[in-house]
C-alpha cells in the first residue's frame, strides 16, 4: 500500500468545519491503496473544539503531532480577552460591542506580519522535523490541505527539497477568500500573499478546490488547470438514523457560523411580514440559529420582533449537529455575500443533503450551490435581495409541513458526494500524479 503525507492544522480535538474534508477522506483512503499519515498540530488554538470527533479518527491510523507557536495569547491579552476565550472563526461577532482602535490594529497586525496567516511560525519547525522524518520513514506523495495555508507553504519546501509529489488542496481560497479585503493589507503584504498564492499553485503537481467557480479562479492565478472534488456526507450510522422525530413547530434551522457574511437580513424581513399577514404562520415558527451567531443577525431579528420565534443553541458535538438538522423541518443554507459567492460549497451542503430534509438556500442563483441544489433536486435557492421569492418559497415549504408533507425524500445523484466515493476519486488523482 502506498503512503501519504496529510499536512492539515485542523485535526480533533479541532471541531468545525475545517477538520470535517480530512478527517472524513483519510478513513477511506485505505480501500483505495493509500495509508494516509497525518501531520498537524499539538495544543493548538482551534475556534472550536469537539473531541466528539476522535472516534472517526481510524484505529492505528499514524498521528503525528508536533508543538506549534500561536500569536493568540498575546493577541488576548492585547484585547482583554480571557484566556479560556476562543477566537471566533470568520469575524464574527457575538458580543456586540463596536469594533475599537485596539481590534483595528490587531486586525492590520495580523494581515500584514503574519504571511499567509497566524500559523506561519509552524512553517520551518514543521519543514525541519518533516525532512528527518521522511528519510526514516518515507511516502509516495503529500497533500497539503488550506486554509491556514501555511500548510501548503510546508508541502512547497518539502516538495523542493526531497522531490515527492505534492497535491495542493484548497479548501477555501487564498487571495479570493471573501475576508482578504478586511485585512487591512499594505501594497507589500498584498504582493507577498499573491506572490507565495503563486508559488504554490505553480509548483504543486497537482492543484485541488472544491467547487467549479473557485477551480476558475485559482486556473486564472496560476495559469494551469485545477481539479474540482468537492466536499461530501459520511455514510455512518449516525447520519443515517431514521427515528428522530421532527420538529412540532415549523422549524427553519441554521447550522454552523452565521457571520456578518452569512447574515440573512432580507429573509428575516419576508419571515416578519409573513407572520403579520398570517397569525398561525407566526405560531408556527421558529428559527433555530446552531453555533455562534453574529450580532447582527440578533440586532435584525430583534428589530422585527423575530426573537420570541428564535431558538440560539451554542455549538454542539457534530454527532448532535446531524440530530438536530434531521429533526428540523426546513434547513437554511445561507451563502456568504462576498465576491466569491458563487463557488461557496460548504461540507455543510452536502450533509444537509444527507439527511433528507428540504433546503432553502439563499445565495447567487447561478452559483455552485445552486447548481448542487438542482441536480440533486434537494431544495430551492433564491437570491440574496429577492424578498417576494423568499416569501413564496416559504409560503410553499409551510404549506407543505401542514399536510405533514415535509418528508424525508432521498435526494437524486447523491451517491456520489459520500465521502467514501470521493476518497476513490482522490486516491485516482494521487495514481495520476504519480505517473
Amino acid at each position: 500500500m502506498k503512503r501519504v503525507l496529510i499536512i492539515t492544522y485542523y485535526w480533533p480535538p479541532s471541531g468545525g468545519s475545517g477538520v470535517q474534508r480530512w478527517l472524513k477522506m483519510s478513513k477511506y483512503l485505505p480501500e483505495n491503496g493509500w495509508q494516509p499519515v497525518i501531520y498537524t498540530t499539538k495544543d493548538a488554538e482551534y475556534p472550536v473544539e469537539d473531541p466528539s470527533l476522535e472516534k472517526d479518527v481510524m484505529p492505528g491510523m499514524e498521528v503525528i503531532r508536533q508543538p506549534i507557536v500561536e500569536p493568540y495569547t498575546a493577541y488576548k491579552r492585547f484585547l482583554g480577552m480571557k484566556k479560556s476565550q476562543k477566537v471566533v472563526a470568520g469575524f464574527a461577532d457575538e458580543t456586540g460591542k463596536k469594533q475599537g482602535w485596539k481590534e483595528r490594529l490587531a486586525v492590520w497586525i495580523r494581515g500584514n506580519f503574519f504571511i499567509p496567516d497566524a500559523r506561519c511560525w509552524w512553517v520551518k519547525p514543521s519543514v525541519k522535523y518533516l525532512k528527518d522524518y521522511l528519510k526514516e520513514h518515507p511516502v509516495d506523495a503529500i497533500i497539503s490541505t488550506g486554509p491556514p495555508h501555511s500548510m501548503h507553504l510546508i508541502a512547497m519546501k518539502l516538495k523542493e527539497s526531497l522531490g515527492i509529489p505534492w497535491v495542493a488542496d484548497f479548501r477555501d481560497p487564498w487571495t479570493e477568500i471573501d475576508f482578504y479585503d478586511e485585512l487591512l493589507l499594505t501594497r507589500c503584504a498584498d504582493r507577498k500573499h499573491h506572490r507565495l498564492e503563486r508559488q504554490v499553485l505553480t509548483q504543486a503537481d497537482k492543484v485541488v478546490t472544491v467547487s467549479w467557480n473557485w477551480a476558475q479562479g485559482l486556473e486564472r492565478l496560476g495559469e494551469r488547470s485545477v481539479n474540482v472534488i468537492q466536499n461530501g456526507f459520511d455514510w455512518s450510522i449516525d447520519t443515517q438514523k431514521t427515528d428522530t422525530p421532527l420538529s412540532k413547530a415549523f422549524t427553519l434551522t441554521h447550522l454552523g457560523v452565521l457571520g456578518p457574511a452569512r447574515n440573512m437580513p432580507t429573509l428575516w424581513q419576508a419571515l416578519h411580514e409573513l407572520a403579520k399577514e398570517d397569525a398561525a404562520f407566526a405560531n408556527d415558527l421558529k428559527i433555530r440559529l446552531v453555533g455562534q451567531v453574529d450580532q447582527s443577525a440578533i440586532k435584525d431579528l430583534t428589530t422585527l420582533d423575530l426573537m420570541n420565534n428564535t431558538e440560539i443553541i451554542p455549538q454542539v458535538p457534530h454527532d448532535q449537529v446531524l440530530e438536530l438538522q434531521q429533526s428540523s423541518q426546513v434547513l437554511l443554507l445561507s451563502v456568504n455575500r462576498a465576491p466569491n459567492a458563487k463557488g461557496i460549497l460548504t461540507g455543510k451542503l452536502y450533509e444537509y443533503l444527507a439527511s433528507g430534509r428540504p433546503i432553502l438556500c439563499i445565495g447567487p442563483e447561478d452559483g455552485d450551490a445552486a447548481r448542487v441544489l438542482h441536480e440533486t433536486q434537494g431544495g430551492t435557492t433564491v437570491g440574496f435581495e429577492d424578498k417576494e421569492k423568499m416569501k413564496t418559497a416559504v409560503k410553499e415549504l409551510y404549506h407543505k409541513y401542514l399536510k405533514n408533507d415535509l418528508s424525508n425524500k432521498p435526494c437524486a445523484q447523491l451517491d456520489q458526494y459520500s465521502r467514501k466515493s470521493l476518497a476513490g476519486d482522490y486516491a485516482r488523482l494521487l495514481h495520476e500524479t504519480l505517473q
